[in-house]
């Protein structure tokens, strides 16, 4: 396993970093004791940097995941964790409540310090009050001694500037990125000049796009367009005939950015996780992405956006 810096925060991460909303049942119904080993299995590969949210399974994840870190050395993981979003459309970025979200997640999750405690899909807020009132009460938490850093997180990349631009250097040190760098779509690596300049580390999640780019395909929920999801479809049917992974080459293609700190993956069956970890191992067929890139060309940063109007990024579709 690599591992590479998170930013200004002097954290190390791996490369390739375990996303732990699959512990709350969040794609499919999970066995906690599998659960368990998958995360035991992760940190035994290499993964330090965990990746959780009371969001996910209504705080199933972090439940399951302080049940799996009991007895763990603190100094095996890096452990991230988000405020602000509780359930399907309950968002409260308000002081009082992240601060008391921090507590709820820290007795779950067996720990009196989070690594990395971030504002979950800030999208959906007023990034008013995110700038003026979440932000400073985070700072706040950090100054304390109850947290070490602070991030962000969204699928529309405007927010990330739109907060960043109006902070002080060194309030905000992480984003979360989720389906904006994959296979079929790098617009991620437009802003990564800026968020170097800013030293904020970057976190990347969904390599396969949330399903686009599995043979199992798209969950009923996905928010990509009929064409966007078909023309991902042409390229796992490519891989499928050729007797290739396209998750494979998903994978690489993600951990081979150089300025991507880390990149989550996802899920409770520990057989996954060791695939994953070994695909860092295998050579990147270059004829072959390179062929999947050309399939993917007619949605090529095609997207889907959500949020707070103001918040959400113009469609390419």
């Amino acid at each position: 396993m690599h591992y590479r810096p998170l930013g200004r925060t002097g954290l190390q991460v791996s490369v390739l970093s375990f996303g732990a909303s699959s512990l709350g049942g969040v794609f499919r119904a999970t066995d906690d004791a599998e659960a368990i080993r998958t995360v035991h299995t992760a940190l035994d590969l290499g993964m330090n940097f965990l990746d959780v949210s009371p969001y996910y399974g209504a705080t199933k994840a972090e439940t399951v995941l302080g049940r799996a870190l009991k007895g763990i050395p603190r100094d095996r993981y890096v452990l991230a964790t988000k405020v602000g979003q509780y359930g399907e459309g309950q968002f409260d970025f308000s002081a009082a409540r992240v601060t008391r979200s921090l507590d709820e997640s820290c007795v779950r999750l067996g720990v009196d310090f989070i690594d990395l405690l971030q504002c979950h899909d800030i999208e959906f807020a007023d990034l008013n009050q995110i700038v003026d009132e979440t932000l400073p009460a985070l700072v706040r938490l950090r100054e304390r001694g109850r947290i070490g850093h602070i991030g962000i997180t969204g699928l529309p990349l405007k927010v990330f500037p739109a907060v960043l631009d109006r902070t002080p250097p060194g309030v905000v040190e992480t984003i979360l990125s989720f389906c904006r760098y994959e296979l079929n779509d790098t617009a991620l690596d437009g802003l990564v000049p800026y968020l170097r300049q800013k030293e904020v580390g970057i976190i990347n999640a969904s390599p396969t796009g949330m399903g686009l780019l599995t043979e199992r395909g798209v969950p009923s929920w996905h928010p990509a367009p009929p064409a966007m999801v078909a023309g991902a479809k042409r390229a796992v049917e490519y891989c499928q005939s050729v007797g290739a992974d396209i998750v494979k080459l998903a994978v690489q293609f993600c951990v081979a950015h150089p300025w991507i700190a880390t990149t989550l993956v996802g899920s409770a069956n520990p057989d996954n996780i060791r695939k994953n970890v070994g695909y860092l191992e295998d050579p990147v067929d270059f004829e072959l992405m390179a062929r999947v890139l050309d399939i993917l060309k007619p949605i090529h940063n095609h997207n889907f956006t959500r949020g707070l109007p103001a918040n959400r990024d113009p469609l390419i579709a």
